[in-house]
Order: structure tokens, then sequence, then C-alpha cells
């Protein structure tokens, strides 16, 4: 955004876009001027053990190498070894009172499968002050799709930088 010249800005992310986003959120504040987390990732206990089947990251290492030869099994297995294995909690990147005190306005839409747990997205929106929630769940039936678009589509507009 630096190189582009952009000051504050609006963002939106998807699954592993939440935890990025979170990030983002800690890092430079005052210029994220509202925040869309669809569908995010979340950390759960049973995902301690790599065979639970919201262990998505499992099969990340060897999928990134064949498009990317130069990021090395080992680089990629180290990455998701820190992010998803080594003290993992809640969204990843950030504490729950990190998310307790961010002043950003946030929209989720919350998911429910084991990568995506319904609990961590319903978590972030109670402990952020200025979340606000979709309806869920909002993707079945594809008839509630364009509603949820709709929102999200409200949301940012309220919140559009000056």
């Amino acid at each position: 955004m630096d190189h582009l010249g952009i000051d504050k800005f609006m963002v939106m992310g998807f699954c592993i876009g939440g935890p990025f986003i979170w990030s983002l959120l800690k890092r430079a504040p005052n210029r994220i001027a509202a925040a869309v987390i669809a569908q995010p990732v979340g950390w759960r206990p049973e995902m301690r053990d790599r065979k639970y089947p919201g262990a998505f990251w499992t099969t990340w290492g060897p999928l990134l190498n064949a498009k990317r030869p130069e990021i090395t099994l080992q680089t990629a297995d180290q990455f998701v070894t820190r992010m998803f294995e080594t003290n993992p909690d809640f969204v990843f990147t950030v504490t729950r009172d990190f998310v307790r005190s961010c002043q950003n306005p946030i929209l989720v839409l919350p998911d429910d499968v084991p990568p995506h747990p319904y609990a961590v997205a319903m978590e972030c929106v109670m402990l952020a002050p200025k979340a606000e929630v979709s309806i869920f769940p909002w993707k079945e039936p594809k008839e509630r799709i364009p509603l949820a678009v709709r929102q999200i589509h409200s949301f940012l507009k309220a919140h559009q930088p000056a």
C-alpha cells in the first residue's frame, strides 16, 4: 500500500486470510478502515493430531513445492510447524487480549467445518468491540450468498475511508 501511495484501506480475506488480517490489524491499526474476515481458520485442540481432518496444512508443503520449487519441503514444513503446531492458539497470529482491544470495524462470516471452526469465529465477534457477524450459514442454501454479499457491500460502504 505504501508503494501505491494508499494510506488507509479496507481488507477482506477468506480462510488463512483471517489470521493474516488479524496480524495486519496489529501491525497497522490506523491504516485499516475496516476488515471482512470470511470463513476464518482457527485453532482447536484436536488439530494437534496431523490425522485430524482439519489439519489442512499437512498437504501444503508438497503442493507449494510442486508450484514453487525454490521453496523447499523443509522450509514449508518449518512454516506450518511454527504456525499451526508450536503453541498455536485461537486465530494463530494474535491473542484474545489483542482482539478484545482492537478498535477497527470487523465483519465476520463464520463457517463450521474442521479448518474453519464456528466457535473461533464467534469468539472473535464476541471479543472485538466493533465486530459484526453475518447470517449463518451464509453459503448454504446458495440463495443466501447474495444476502451475504449485500451485507459485505453495506459494511464496507459504511466504513469507507474519506
